[in-house]
């Protein structure tokens, strides 16, 4: 038990490096275009690579999970990451930043999508749900570690290099850890012998093809919304100052200021949302976030009072908290362990098509049409992730009574 515990607390801190480099590039960026001489518009380049990265890598999680482990996945991956942000630190030049992200990219994907698995399988929804509020945790420090570079006459390079570093050590962790990931094992494989239930669910060590997945009922649904989830938090997160500095009338420094109330709704609500699960399952929880959604776009919609925007702002952080972990928590339940890795990697690669395709989508309708459409475009695509889920539960009869 006090291993269970052990490897779990590990697991805890393994989703906060998780979440250290995520918000490192656009922290950073300000200071880097001009010192690297290239224009603003090229962190877009970077951002791709990395979720070119981390799509290809999340797609073979499967694979690599079934011959190396999860535990040796996560510290390859890790190390991989560790080895990208110390290159960061080390480029001079911009075509050597595109280099260095894709082993950051390869890093993310596999590791994200391995560990999510692990957790789904062998522990508790609200575990989940605090993993990932460390992700939140992670996400809010690694700028504050930047911002302390470069206040403290240093510069971009040393912000990477000390997230690098602490990436090492955590590496090294991870590394001294494989042996509780192998007694997990074991344990686990104890304990089916002795379980008189009989599976439904054939395991096999064989990975599953891409287009095996896709014919299994349901695949394309949770695909959907998966999909639907991360383009509206990714929305949401880069557009919402903008629609209060331009709908609203917002000052700059102040909409960026509240924009962050965003995520802080996130993170609260991931706290709240482990304990809400004691008393709710996967499917009430990802209801309870679409309809706490619903009501912070209608909140933002009134042209009553900008208190009221903000104030919807932080309800759609919260209604989003529950929503991606109880997704991955629950594939295992719709689909079987055996099937759960190869769909939450595939998961995870909608996930990043997702925040490639429509965060500039709407761009485009913003710069062509109007920024007033930012409450509605949300409306539309928390339409379409509310009717996926729900035909998900009808097609593998998971749903509520």
């Amino acid at each position: 038990m006090m291993m269970t515990h052990l490897l779990l607390a590990i697991i805890y801190l393994a989703f906060i490096s998780l979440g250290l480099p995520d918000s490192l590039l656009g922290s950073a960026w300000p200071t880097m275009y001009p010192e690297l001489g290239v224009p603003i518009s090229y962190a877009g380049i970077l951002s791709m690579i990395i979720a070119i990265g981390t799509i290809i890598s999340s797609l073979q999680s499967d694979r690599l999970t079934k011959r190396l482990g999860t535990g040796k996945v996560t510290a390859v991956s890790v190390v991989l990451t560790a080895i990208a942000l110390l290159g960061f630190n080390l480029s001079a030049n911009f075509w050597m930043l595109c280099l260095w992200a894709i082993p950051y990219g390869l890093g993310a994907g596999s590791v994200d999508a391995s560990l999510n698995n692990y957790v789904a399988v062998n522990y508790e929804s609200r575990h989940m749900s605090w993993l990932h509020c460390m992700w939140g945790v992670g996400a809010t420090i690694g700028p504050y570690i930047m911002g302390y570079a470069l206040t403290s006459q240093q510069d971009w390079h040393k912000g990477y290099l000390y997230i690098g570093l602490i990436q090492i050590i955590l590496s090294a962790l991870l590394l001294c850890s494989l042996p509780l990931w192998k007694q997990k094992k074991i344990a686990d494989f104890a304990q089916e012998e002795n379980n008189t239930t009989v599976t439904t669910h054939t395991h096999t060590d064989q990975p599953l093809a891409i287009k095996e997945v896709m014919k299994i009922p349901g695949t394309k649904e949770i695909m959907g919304c998966f999909f639907c989830y991360c383009a509206l938090e990714q929305t949401a997160s880069l557009w919402s100052s903008s629609y209060l500095q331009l709908a609203r009338g917002i000052s700059t420094e102040k909409a960026a200021e509240f924009a962050s109330l965003f995520f802080i709704g996130i993170t609260i609500g991931r706290a709240i949302s482990g304990f809400l699960t004691f008393r709710m399952d996967d499917t009430q929880m990802i209801r309870l976030g679409q309809f706490l959604i619903l009501l912070g776009i209608a909140f933002v919609l009134l042209p009553l009072s900008s208190i009221l925007a903000l104030v919807g702002l932080i309800m759609i952080g919260l209604g989003c908290a529950p929503i991606y972990p109880c997704i991955i928590h629950s594939t295992p339940l719709h689909f079987g362990e055996d099937k759960s890795q190869i769909i939450i990697g595939i998961q995870m690669a909608f996930a990043y098509f997702g925040t490639c395709i429509m965060p500039p989508l709407f761009g485009l309708l913003a710069n062509h049409l109007s920024v007033k459409l930012f409450p509605y475009y949300l409306g539309v695509i928390l339409l379409m992730m509310i009717l996926l889920h729900e035909h998900l539960l009808t097609k593998t009869k998971k749903g509520c009574d």
